[in-house]
């Protein structure tokens, strides 16, 4: 029986990628922020950044870990679609998980247009 401590196990990435179904292609620019919650005083943010040309951002948590816990990752839809100069109806993006594994991965795609959205958790 093997002994695995907490320090050698592998910790996870939170990730995403934004594609902007209106146009079939993937979302640039798209500016993200992640959070956790912290019971008792709110969401703390974790990280920030925007979509690479492929619509993805990969560096979300830094180098900060992941834990357990409720997340949330917000996508301002109104400045990229007002970027475009493309009429939106919803002028953010909220999604909020629930991390149960540190040592997983979280993939959150995020199909977008001006007037809808979906999700689901990616691989």
């Amino acid at each position: 029986m093997s002994d695995t401590s907490t320090s050698e196990k592998q910790n996870g990435q939170v990730t995403t990628h934004v594609l902007d179904v209106s146009i079939g292609k993937p979302a640039a620019g798209v500016p993200v922020v992640l959070e956790v919650e912290d019971v008792g005083t709110g969401w703390r943010q974790l990280g920030r950044g925007l979509t690479d040309k492929d619509g993805r951002l990969r560096d979300l948590l830094g180098a900060g870990p992941l834990v357990e816990g409720t997340y949330r990752l917000t996508f301002d839809t109104h400045a990229y679609f007002g970027d475009r100069k493309t009429a939106d109806f919803y002028p953010q993006v909220s999604v909020v998980f629930s991390v149960r594994d540190s040592g997983e991965n979280y993939h959150i795609p995020l199909l977008l247009s001006p007037f809808g959205y979906s999700t689901y958790r990616g691989s």
